[in-house]
């Protein structure tokens, strides 16, 4: 007997994924996977719009509130948790759908990640005092001269991955990559339909990411920060702190900068994330893209299952 196809439903952040994906659960035998670096961290709902619990019973979500803040989350694990969550789904007759914007993650299970370097701890500590005094900036013009290939990919403020390819080149003396351009393999067999929301208005998805930052604020948002900056044991470099929203809130509450300025400076991340999540779909071949305004997308997912399933 066939797999059922795996369903991904990606796209960048406030596009609509999560409206659509219930659309999906009315209509098919589905269990989500969310596919969100942040949503694995207990106590970071509000900021990372959570699925609510209502939601969450009425449709089963998995790798959602599994970690405490203070744990670190890699691709990797991801791949390994979603690739044995798929089968166990699969083998209940239910069909996976995976909803989300960390792209990566989508990447390490589809495609497979290249074997690189475990983690030093001590080295990666060194990068961000280094990162204290000069900024990130200057690590990633630091990285440019070192694997210009790879630094020409990163945005000079994104900490997690500047830190993540100097810790490479710094303690193995290759660049990162060579490391990359390693053969890879996925960790999902079977069929699969990927689909991603793309809006045709960019105006109006920046909107809509205002706007949801603003509902955010008015939910708590703060006040979910302000509970994780009172804990005492986490810091700003971890990456469930540096998720985005968090980490400008994180700075004001350290006295850097004031409220209203971290708000606009967290609309401006967030913007600047999704043009990101959108650059990296515009390079994907494989999607069935939608503007998720548009009228039919449900029927029109349902039947590229359909066919997925027939061809298996």
């Amino acid at each position: 007997m066939a797999l059922p196809p795996v369903l991904s439903l990606m796209g960048p952040t406030a596009s609509g994924k999560t409206q659509l994906s219930l659309e999906l659960a009315s209509r098919l035998p589905v269990e989500i996977v969310s596919v969100d670096s942040a949503q694995v961290y207990r106590g970071m709902d509000i900021g990372t719009a959570k699925p609510s619990p209502g939601l969450r019973s009425a449709v089963p979500h998995h790798l959602i509130d599994i970690l405490d803040p203070s744990q670190p989350y890699s691709a990797a694990q991801f791949a390994a948790d979603a690739a044995a969550l798929i089968a166990q789904i699969r083998a209940r007759g239910r069909v996976p759908l995976l909803v989300g914007g960390t792209m990566l993650y989508f990447r390490a299970l589809f495609d497979g990640l290249s074997e690189l370097p475990p983690a030093a701890a001590d080295l990666r500590e060194k990068l961000a005092a280094e990162a204290r005094i000069h900024g990130w900036p200057a690590l990633h013009a630091r990285l440019a001269a070192g694997d210009p290939d790879t630094a020409a990919r990163l945005h000079p403020n994104d900490q997690q991955r500047i830190q993540r390819a100097l810790e490479i080149l710094d303690g193995t003396g290759i660049p990162p990559s060579r490391w990359y351009a390693q053969p890879r393999t996925g960790a999902v067999d079977g069929a699969s339909v990927h689909v991603a929301l793309v809006p045709d208005d960019r105006a109006h998805l920046h909107r809509r990411i205002d706007q949801r930052f603003d509902l955010m604020m008015d939910a708590g948002f703060l006040d979910e920060v302000r509970r994780l900056h009172a804990r005492g044991d986490l810091r700003a470099e971890l990456p469930a702190v540096r998720a985005v929203g968090y980490r400008q809130l994180w700075a004001h509450l350290d006295g850097a900068c004031t409220l209203d300025e971290a708000i606009e400076r967290g609309k401006a991340a967030t913007r600047q994330y999704a043009k990101r999540q959108l650059t990296w779909l515009r390079g994907e071949s494989r999607l069935l893209r939608f503007d998720p305004e548009a009228s039919g997308v449900v029927d029109r997912i349902l039947l590229a299952m359909k066919v997925a399933a027939t061809a298996a």
